[in-house]
């Protein structure tokens, strides 16, 4: 295995931007040399973006592609073995898995250094939104809706796991910070009109801020074969707000962020409002 997994405060965090097409085997294989790219810089905690495995525009090109969450999941085996060769934390950021014959769930993956899977999410927030006339996207059509918030345990503190769209949404990361998480993670498949328009970085500075957390965003990037478009800008935020490491440009590339997890202390002790916060009603004058 590449590197040693310690319980201590600081690790090295990797995030892999890609541009995600419509082959899932070539999918798996090209995020694969990235992530052995990442190990090999001693990187112990990898995530890659949102619907790591497959990118289609037709929802029902998406789910003929699509495999069910177990074991004759391609993507599945492929990334546990991974996980477990490279003895890594590997954090697939979303994979559409399939449900039943005409619906999908937008899952997260964590797998531990042993290839287990120690998490799983479903995307909670569906993405129905017309951008633009060039832009409209209907999420739920084909995807169900996740209902549960989760955390894990990682050797040296708590993630919280959430994806793209749910960073719209506060009360979900105020939510995981006041339950624990000290890193929450945001891989993403961001748009280009509202990354051009600065809401992805703003969001994603607002959510460290008021979580007070670490905030790891691998993103999808450029022109998919599909024909869809992915903002790109991987980021990792700390929880003062400063910018770690971004991605410049469009390309495939892997950013490195190493994390100190007193820093999260830090930022709590300065301001403490997660602390501070107070029950409320709202009137109507």
């Amino acid at each position: 295995a590449i590197g040693s997994l310690k319980m201590t405060e600081k690790f090295r965090s990797a995030l892999v931007q890609t541009c995600t097409g419509c082959d899932v085997d070539r999918n798996i294989s090209d995020v694969a040399k990235q992530v052995h790219e990442a190990a090999s810089n001693g990187a112990t905690y990898i995530q890659t973006p949102e619907v790591t495995n497959v990118i289609e525009v037709r929802g029902a090109d998406q789910l003929a592609k699509s495999e069910p969450d177990d074991d004759t999941n391609r993507a599945i085996k492929a990334f546990a073995s991974l996980s477990k060769e490279l003895g890594i934390w590997l954090h697939i950021g979303s994979m559409a898995v399939r449900k039943a014959e005409d619906k999908l769930a937008n899952r997260a993956f964590l797998f531990d250094p042993e290839g287990n899977i120690k998490a799983r999410y479903d995307k909670i927030h569906m993405f129905d939104f017309d951008v633009d006339s060039a832009n409209r996207y209907n999420e739920s059509r084909r995807y169900d809706a996740g209902d549960r918030a989760v955390l894990a345990d990682l050797p040296w503190g708590k993630l919280g796991i959430t994806i793209c769209y749910d960073m719209r949404f506060p009360g979900l990361y105020r939510s995981l910070a006041k339950a624990g998480a000290q890193v929450i993670a945001v891989p993403s498949a961001f748009t280009v009109p509202t990354g051009e328009a600065g809401h992805w970085l703003t969001l994603l500075r607002a959510r460290a801020i008021e979580a007070q957390c670490y905030v790891l965003a691998a993103a999808q990037a450029g022109e998919h074969e599909s024909g869809r478009k992915s903002y790109g800008h991987s980021v990792a935020i700390a929880p003062w707000g400063e910018i770690l490491a971004e991605a410049d440009g469009l390309q495939k590339t892997v950013i490195y962020a190493d994390i100190d997890m007193a820093e999260v202390e830090k930022a709590r002790s300065r301001v403490p409002s997660l602390g501070n916060d107070r029950p409320f009603d709202v009137t109507f004058a």
